[in-house]
């Protein structure tokens, strides 16, 4: 287990990821064993790890899945290697369809980047009714997931009685638009039983050490949408995450906490701040947050926009928002979109960040040189998204060296021309 080798001394696991995050292995190592840092990858797998939380370089992760009416688990294993190919540095299998199965399993074995599930999707398929699920049934979901070679499941285990009762007290515009977390309490109600995932922490905590599966605490309190941000049923998961946070590192388990989706522009510093102090500065992962609901088809640009914040509050792992959010299952094409757009954002936090703001400016300053020596081979290079520039430049291409926005009027080339004369 890594955590627990963390403890002990420097592994060569640690000395690679800190090359790799301009770090001192020591400080990484001392970062991975309190459980600042999580490195989702299963004792299984052997892959280049990827490092999550302070002072490491904000990841992105992809989400991807059948669902009942579009099951074409080709497709969905060809958007995983997309969104891996354009930047992605983990993927997520939502699969709901009938064959699940079958793209979990190549994930693990086709990519090489950490592979998560949401185990509650699989133990509901097993019953024709998702209530009728039995504690057996979450738990052996786990454990099947995790013997596959899974790296990360997210495990809605603040979803408890006491959080049931907040939503009670404090009733919901949308209630609960968490998947996971509507089939746990819709579970709870029915069966009149707490949430077997948190009422059995320990348990879990034991097949998780078995494999070094990393749990990652998941939010099914979020609101969703900004009428519901930062209420009661929200902090009383956050205080329980917090808590489990604790269990899981003197287990030697590595986790990482699932924050808020809808909040308002306004609100995200205090979600982030908050959720990083009652969850003991655990590595934390967003889906968005959106900070407006009113622009589906456009729902990843307002992801971006709350993800720049939020990574600049201090959140350490972005989920992608694609442009088909709130409307459908996304395409290939979304997928690709979502992941850059995603990527941008957490470019954008990085140039803010302890521990990554010099190394990430300096890519900008690599794009400003070369748009200042109109180097446009540089800057296709150091372009997030080099297909689409080169796509964009190609096909509105001006003679010269300038682009067709100004052409022979170029601001730059009128100025260096000007300087060059030296006549004052």
């Amino acid at each position: 287990m890594l955590m627990k080798d963390a403890k002990k001394g420097m592994t060569p696991d640690i000395k690679k990821l800190a090359k790799i995050e301009g770090i001192e292995p020591e400080r990484l190592r001392a970062l991975i064993a309190s459980g600042l840092v999580a490195v989702p990858r299963n004792s299984g797998r052997n892959f280049p790890g990827r490092a999550v939380g302070k002072l490491m370089s904000t990841k992105v992760n992809a989400n991807i899945g059948t669902s009942k009416d579009y099951d074409d688990c080709d497709d969905e294993v060809y958007k995983a290697k997309l969104a891996v190919r354009y930047g992605a540095d983990s993927v997520m299998d939502l699969s709901t369809g009938h064959d699940r199965d079958t793209v979990r399993r190549k994930l693990v074995k086709e990519l090489e980047v950490p592979v998560g599930t949401v185990p509650i999707y699989h133990a509901a398929r097993k019953r024709r009714n998702a209530i009728d699920m039995t504690s057996d049934d979450l738990f052996n979901s786990v454990r099947e997931h995790a013997k596959e070679g899974v790296d990360f499941v997210t495990l809605h285990c603040g979803v408890n009685l006491n959080a049931l009762q907040r939503l009670k007290n404090d009733p919901r515009l949308l209630n609960i638009v968490s998947r996971g977390g509507a089939l746990t309490m819709a579970w709870m109600l029915h069966n009149e039983k707490d949430n077997p995932f948190y009422a059995e922490f320990d348990y879990l905590l034991e097949i998780a050490s078995e494999y070094d599966l990393t749990i990652s605490l998941g939010d099914g309190m979020r609101p969703g949408c900004m009428a519901d941000s930062a209420d009661r049923p929200e902090f009383m998961e956050f205080i329980t995450l917090g808590e489990l946070v604790r269990q899981c590192r003197e287990k030697d388990v590595q986790s990482i906490v699932e924050g808020p989706g809808h909040v308002p522009l306004d609100e995200v510093a205090l979600s982030v701040s908050a959720m990083k102090k009652l969850t003991r500065d655990a590595p934390l992962y967003l889906l968005g947050p959106l900070v407006t609901d009113i622009a589906p088809g456009y729902d990843h640009m307002v992801g971006a926009i709350g993800g720049s914040l939020a990574g600049m509050a201090g959140a350490d792992f972005l989920c992608i928002v694609t442009p088909s959010e709130h409307l459908a299952l996304p395409t290939a094409d979304d997928i690709k979109e979502g992941v850059i757009v995603g990527r941008i954002a957490a470019h954008v936090a990085d140039t803010v960040k302890e521990g990554q703001r010099e190394r990430a400016r300096e890519r900008d300053r690599k794009m400003s040189q070369a748009r200042s020596d109109l180097d446009w081979e540089c800057q296709m290079a150091t372009a997030i998204d080099p297909e689409k520039a080169k796509l964009i430049r190609g096909t509105r291409k001006t003679e010269g060296d300038t682009c067709s926005m100004c052409s022979d009027l170029c601001a730059i080339k009128v100025v260096k021309d000007a300087l060059k004369s030296g006549k004052i």
